[in-house]
């Protein structure tokens, strides 16, 4: 993992936070624009970043949009080719035609979320370009996640393997790749703050982010806080976890309660019981989709991205992080992720969840079940 000393770091708390943010960026943009996003969607938010996008392109600003095949796959295609005919540069990574069977090759989804303005400022997260309430589990409370705002050295390794994915993906289109380069981002300290992009692939960089996740949370000492959408992890990062609760670090993990994809649920769910009972204290969000992936330990190390800590995050996708070393930075997100917790999420008790009904513990089993035999089949065997 490559730090970088001498950067700004921002954190955004759901799209509320995000969207003007990144709508400000765009707007004051002067040459060159890169996005990547696994869903962008035809709603409020979505049209307000695509219309930003379409008056810079007509200024003459160069703008570039990756987009996930599958994960925008129910967006109309008038929404995209709106941008393409205003001069938006729009490529979809493993473009689902007719109908979706998933194999080994088509589960490998782009799930990053980058956007990268002028060489001066990056967003990097977990927030895709759709509303807070579109296809949330409630109506009244907002889905729940973050993205940072960075600036500084750092930008330099986001936007190299940015400019490699856009022309990776212009191979594997058949388009003819253009003979450019990423512009050169701003390399002068900005600040103080010492970050490491991290990202996962399927050719070099394939267990980064679980290292990351594994080398902080053994060398941790107090305390691991920990929010992930999707929980599954494999077998060596569940007993670094284990391991932490027994010699006495605090380890809490904040999961979804209202879940989107209520077969993974029912999977995670089967490990409950082995962490509980090694001390690691589980709460489940409850109002909305919690669709958050961060973490901070000892209140020094943290990260925020858009990698889960499932095997579709950390053996199949293509996934992206900021790590973070610095302890305002990491009290700032501890502090923000305890108030949801204490205002907004249940602990989870040993005993009672013990006391389950019989068909409960069942359909986690098969669950578990499935979701270790789908693993191996596309590539993603727990480890």
């Amino acid at each position: 993992m490559k730090r970088v000393t001498g950067n700004r770091i921002t954190l955004y708390k759901n799209g509320e936070q995000f969207f003007p943010a990144i709508r400000a960026a765009i707007d004051a943009a002067t040459h060159d624009i890169r996005i990547e996003t696994y869903i962008f969607e035809d709603d409020a938010a979505g049209r307000s970043i695509a219309d930003a996008l379409i008056c810079a392109a007509r200024r003459g600003v160069l703008v570039r949009l990756l987009v996930d095949g599958f994960g925008s796959r129910n967006t109309p295609e008038a929404f995209f080719s709106s941008m393409t005919e205003a001069g938006v540069e729009v490529q979809f990574y493993r473009p689902v035609r007719g109908k979706w069977f998933p194999t080994r090759h088509r589960v490998r989804r782009l799930h990053r979320k980058i956007t990268l303005v002028d060489g001066k400022v990056g967003f990097v997260g977990g927030i895709n370009f759709i509303d807070d309430f579109h296809a949330n589990l409630s109506t009244t409370s907002p889905r729940y996640d973050y993205a940072v705002g960075v600036e500084g050295p750092v930008l330099a390794d986001i936007y190299a393997s940015a400019q490699r994915l856009w022309l990776t993906t212009r191979w594997f289109n058949t388009a003819p790749p253009p003979r450019d380069r990423a512009p050169d981002a701003v390399i002068n300290a900005v600040g103080e703050v010492e970050l490491a992009f991290v990202s996962r692939d399927n050719v070099r960089h394939r267990r980064n982010i679980e290292r990351a996740y594994r080398a902080a949370i053994t060398a941790a000492k107090s305390e691991v806080l920990i929010a992930s959408s999707y929980f599954l992890p494999g077998r060596r990062l569940r007993h670094t976890l284990i391991a932490a609760a027994s010699r006495g670090v605090k380890v809490e993990i904040l999961l979804q309660g209202a879940a989107d994809h209520p077969l993974i649920q029912m999977a995670t769910r089967s490990m409950y019981a082995d962490l509980l009972e090694a001390g690691v204290v589980i709460y489940e969000y409850k109002p909305a989709m919690l669709h958050a992936k961060v973490a901070v330990i000892d209140r020094v190390w943290s990260t925020v991205g858009s990698s889960n800590l499932d095997p579709f995050s950390l053996l199949l996708n293509r996934e992206a992080n900021i790590v973070v070393l610095n302890a305002a930075f990491a009290q700032s997100l501890h502090a923000s992720l305890h108030d949801e917790i204490t205002r907004n999420a249940q602990r989870l008790d040993l005993e009672k969840w013990r006391q389950r009904e019989f068909s409960q513990k069942c359909w986690s089993w098969l669950a578990l079940t499935f979701t270790r035999i789908a693993s191996v089949v596309f590539g993603a065997k727990d480890e």
